[in-house]
């Protein structure tokens, strides 16, 4: 389901923001989450799992710094 404009039919909400915001929740959502799946690999010193949890929650923090920086410069200009 992809358009090439921006609706907000099915949230209501046509907010070209949204997306970012979503965006923004879902990595740091991600990278609590995985701080779980660290914990449970050490205790089980499954260091190949922590170091993928790590990498991965990594990433997660740093889509989220992107993604608030761009948030932040559209709110901005707005």
């Amino acid at each position: 389901m992809t358009s090439s404009t921006e609706t907000g039919g099915v949230t209501g909400t046509p907010d070209k923001d949204y997306n970012l915001i979503w965006y923004v929740e879902a990595c740091l959502s991600n990278a609590l989450r995985l701080e779980a799946y660290i914990a449970d690999a050490e205790r089980d010193k499954d260091t190949e799992a922590v170091d993928l949890f790590r990498k991965a929650q990594t990433d997660s923090r740093k889509g989220a710094e992107i993604g608030k920086r761009l948030l932040r410069s559209r709110l901005a200009d707005s």
